[in-house]
């Protein structure tokens, strides 16, 4: 099957390119994406309620988080390419409702066991809405607009981190930690509204891909002989990693380690979560002077620097918990400007198959998330332990990027299952 050059596929679509109708897209698309990290943060300060209700071990607990993005993860696998097939309105509606039967078996697990099954559940349904806003984006927007828009949805979605941790400590308040996935549930029913009333279909029928299997996994196979694709896949992936590494540990830390309590701790991981936004809304202004790859691999290098000082404090204890988040908010604000730039990198390569694209980039980055958070338990659930898996995705992704060198700003398109640049 033939299929067309991005160029040439971008222009079939046309949409309303005023600010008042930008400014629509990117709420609505900023509405689905941010129910991804409210999935993921809005129990984070009930995860010791949880050790303790559930008679188990912090270890085990965190592992309902790797369930969570072990399911994001697969889910964009599977979501991504459907999208493409069927369109983006489908696929989003029917995993949201996926999302919704998940968080009510999540308000009711009897065990920690069943709470991770039902957790990857849950991050499967979620999946559906962060892969297709990539998608949308990819459908309607190119190059440096496309890392503008993603830019805004950063800011967006970074609500939800912030939101979140303190939404889940009102609920803790008031009730016990199943009331968060009531919450989540309703939630999931919003959206599910805002996707049926508001988000028009972006995929014409002319532009979709067949949906057998062996057509999707010939579409994988050429994404990933393309050696500059899968390098900014990675850097992408491994920029977030900093980011799950600290939502891995950041409870256990701040409340164990340095004895803040619940409300305290959401307050401090929404000042983190201000570097993350805050930064990103810096990218706009940047991407008016460089280049996105210009953007990212400085980005990468304040990241690996940020790290390197955190291991310090962390080891030497040096500053107590103000010494922990100086180095934290640096790390943060550097993802700010990787998570946009190389997504929107890494898309624009692959216009033909926008889904199938940011399938592979949503499971590289939910993946390795779903690797670095048991990671943190493994190395000890300490200061020192979350700070050098924070800075190891850093220094990995540098060293992709100086190996593989890739030409990152022109695009690539696939035919007949080729990549060419």
């Amino acid at each position: 099957m033939t299929t067309k050059p991005a160029s040439v596929a971008a222009r079939t679509t046309t949409h309303d390119e005023s600010p008042p109708s930008r400014l629509r897209m990117i709420l609505v698309l900023g509405a689905l994406v941010a129910l991804g990290p409210l999935t993921i943060d809005v129990y984070l300060p009930a995860l010791p309620a949880i050790t303790d209700d559930l008679n188990s071990t912090d270890a085990a607990v965190q592992f309902t988080l790797t369930g969570t993005l072990i399911g994001l993860a697969v889910g964009q696998l599977i979501i991504g390419p459907l999208s493409d097939a069927l369109g983006r309105r489908r696929p989003l509606i029917a995993g949201t409702a996926v999302h919704i039967l998940a968080s009510l078996l999540c308000m009711i697990a009897p065990s920690v066991a069943v709470l991770g099954v039902t957790r990857a559940l849950q991050g499967f349904g979620a999946a559906a809405t962060m892969v297709i806003a990539l998608a949308i984006v990819r459908d309607l927007y190119e190059g440096r607009a496309a890392a503008t828009v993603l830019s805004r949805l950063v800011l967006v979605m970074g609500v939800a981190p912030i939101v979140a941790p303190s939404l889940g400590g009102v609920i803790l308040l008031q009730g016990s930690w199943r009331g968060i996935f009531a919450g989540l549930a309703v939630a999931g029913v919003l959206l599910m509204l805002v996707a049926v009333c508001f988000l028009r279909e972006t995929l014409p029928a002319e532009r979709r891909r067949a949906p057998e299997v062996v057509p999707v996994l010939r579409t994988y196979g050429s994404l990933l002989r393309d050696r500059s694709f899968v390098v900014l896949v990675l850097v992408a992936g491994l920029g977030m990693s900093a980011l799950f590494a600290y939502i891995s540990g950041s409870s256990f830390v701040l409340q164990d380690g340095y004895g803040l309590g619940e409300q305290q701790f959401a307050l401090v991981f929404g000042i983190g979560a201000v570097a993350l936004i805050g930064a990103s809304q810096l990218n706009v202004l940047a991407l008016q002077r460089y280049s996105p790859a210009r953007i990212v691999t400085v980005a990468l290098v304040a990241m690996a620097i940020s790290g390197i000082a955190l291991i310090a404090t962390t080891t030497t204890e040096v500053g107590g918990v103000v010494g922990f988040m100086i180095p934290v908010l640096c790390v943060l604000a550097s993802a700010g400007f990787v998570m946009p730039n190389s997504p929107a990198l890494a898309l624009s390569r692959h216009g033909e198959a926008a889904g199938t694209a940011a399938a592979l980039l949503g499971a590289a980055q939910f993946g390795l998330g779903a690797l670095i958070a048991p990671l943190v338990g493994a190395l000890g659930n300490d200061g020192p332990a979350m700070a050098m898996a924070m800075t190891g995705g850093a220094l990995v992704a540098l060293a992709a990027l100086a190996y593989a060198r890739p030409d990152r700003d022109r695009p690539a398109t696939v035919v007949d299952g080729s990549a060419t640049a």
